[in-house]
Parts: structure tokens; C-alpha cells; sequence
């Protein structure tokens, strides 16, 4: 008895040593990933982008994430309140149970162990990531200058959508109810943005599309949806959030919207919104000398 007693209490030490060493964002859920469901695509695809808050930490899990990820397959993936863990575990489901390999680069702007685990003096890092089925090159990550009640930033590849080279942004703003400092950081992303006459900014800008610190952005992009517009008066724009707002976006400067979808899931407060790109149309303008030419 006094044996049997004793390896409960280890056990459980056990436990809770793991728990504080892989933190709060450590997966839950089936060990055994499930198929995709009926309809998902065969493959990456090619012309896609997706962005995604993850919500962390919420206790999700990584492979239910992964599972998610890959019954749409997008090219580009920004995801939002990231956990370095996390994105290298869904990785490693993506390829391990999926077939599908993707590169990633990482734009974090905390070592948060309340978030990210790890332990105290090497806590996990917290914030932006980009997955891309093909390479990614000329990697940036920036910290706004005032991030409101908590860091945020963001950050930038170069890579392929489309068959095309193409810059892609990813950003987190300022929480709600925090408009000037959401203000002060579309300014600085509009500057970056503005550098290039082609890219794809992705994110939660925590900001519906007729706010005004979204300004600087929509002087420079466009929505993939055509019917999004900062004149957004309650009917024109899909909801991306489970309180029905659209915080999330695929801003496109330079590139033509085809087609967008926002995906319901239990996995986050957010949805996953993809968008599919025709990058060709303007590329072939450009060798011609019209707008789409990068600077």
C-alpha cells in the first residue's frame, strides 16, 4: 500500500512537472489525427493564402489545428497569437499525417511562458509565423513602437503564390478598444507595405473595415473580398469573429482577387479566411510597363 502510494504521488509529480514545462499552449485532444473531411482539397493549393488567429492560450489542439489548416491546403498561411511550439508541431502533423511539407519563418515579439510555456528562464516565443509551401526569403520581424496593453508587430517574406514572387505581411494589432494605437501601427505598416507595388498583407487588425485607424491600408490595398470596402455599412463584409465582427483580413495590393471563403471552427474565437489569387493577371500588366511592377 505504502509502495502503490508512493508511485501515485510520483506519477502525479510527474504530471504537473510537464504540465509547467510545456505550459499552457502543450496539445490536448486525440493522440490519432482523423481524416479529412469530405470535400478537402488534394494538395496544396497553389493560388491560396490563409490567415488565422490562433487563440492562445485556449487549451486547443495542435493536430485539430493542423487537421484544419490542411482540408483548405493554402500555399501561404499568416497565423496570429502563435506559439513557436505550437507551429512546429503543426508542422510536423501537416507532413507527418497529411503529406503536406511547409516552410516556416517566425515574426515573435514575446518570450511569454504564461502563453508559450517553456520554462521561467527560457519561456516560449509568442506572436507572428508564416508557413509557406515553397521557400521564403529576406525575412523581417518588427515590434510596433507602442503595442498597446500587450507587444504586437509585424512581420514579412518574400515567396511564391501563384507560380509569382510576392512580399507577404502578417500582423497582430492592438487590442480592441485601443484605436489610437492601432492608428500609430497602420501607419508604420502602410509605410512597409507601400515599398512594394505587389504583396498580400495578412492579420487581425482587431478593427471592423469602416474604422478609421484602417485608413493607411486601404489607400493602399484592397480586400479579397470585392464587396469589403471601408464604407462597410453591416452587409457587405463576412464576419471572421465568433462576437461577428471582421477582424481578420486578406488586404491585396497589385493582386487580383478570384475567389474567398471564411471557415467556421471550434478550434479559436477566430475563423480561418482564405482567399485564392490570380498574382498572373497583374504580373503580365507589369511586364508591360503598367501598375503591377514591383519597385
Amino acid at each position: 500500500m505504502v509502495f502503490g502510494r508512493r508511485t501515485r504521488i510520483w506519477a502525479g509529480a510527474l504530471v504537473v512537472a510537464c504540465v509547467i514545462l510545456m505550459g499552457p499552449s502543450a496539445p490536448t485532444g486525440a493522440l490519432f489525427a482523423r481524416p479529412l473531411p469530405a470535400g478537402a482539397v488534394k494538395g496544396v493549393v497553389p493560388d491560396r493564402v490563409m490567415t488565422w488567429n490562433l487563440c492562445n492560450p485556449c487549451g486547443k489542439s495542435d493536430l485539430d489545428r493542423a487537421r484544419e489548416i490542411a482540408t483548405y491546403a493554402p500555399q501561404v498561411i499568416g497565423v496570429q497569437e502563435a506559439c513557436v511550439r505550437d507551429v512546429e508541431r503543426i508542422r510536423i502533423h501537416l507532413r507527418r499525417y497529411y503529406g503536406l511539407v511547409y516552410h516556416v519563418e517566425y515574426g515573435t515579439v514575446l518570450q511569454d511562458w504564461g502563453r508559450c510555456g517553456g520554462v521561467p528562464w527560457n519561456p516560449g516565443g509568442y506572436g507572428q509565423a508564416v508557413l509557406s509551401a515553397a521557400p521564403m526569403t529576406d525575412p523581417v520581424s518588427v515590434e510596433y513602437p507602442d503595442g498597446g496593453s500587450e507587444d504586437r508587430g509585424y512581420m514579412a517574406v518574400t515567396t511564391t503564390v501563384d507560380g509569382r514572387l510576392v512580399r507577404v505581411f502578417n500582423t497582430h494589432l492592438a487590442q480592441r478598444r485601443q484605436e489610437t494605437v492601432r492608428a500609430g501601427q497602420t501607419k508604420v505598416l502602410a509605410a512597409a507595405v507601400a515599398r512594394y507595388d505587389r504583396a498580400i498583407v495578412l492579420g487581425d487588425f482587431n478593427a471592423v473595415p469602416d474604422a478609421p485607424e484602417l485608413a493607411p491600408i486601404w489607400k493602399l490595398a484592397t480586400d479579397a473580398d470585392p464587396r469589403c470596402r471601408p464604407t462597410y455599412t453591416g452587409g457587405g463584409c463576412t464576419p471572421t469573429t465568433d462576437w461577428h465582427s471582421k477582424f481578420d483580413y486578406v488586404f491585396l495590393r497589385g493582386i487580383t482577387p478570384l475567389r474567398h471563403r471564411v471557415h467556421p471552427t471550434p478550434y479559436s474565437d477566430h475563423d480561418l479566411l482564405h482567399a485564392d489569387l490570380d498574382i498572373g493577371q497583374q504580373a503580365e500588366a507589369a511586364s508591360k510597363g503598367g501598375p503591377g511592377a514591383d519597385r
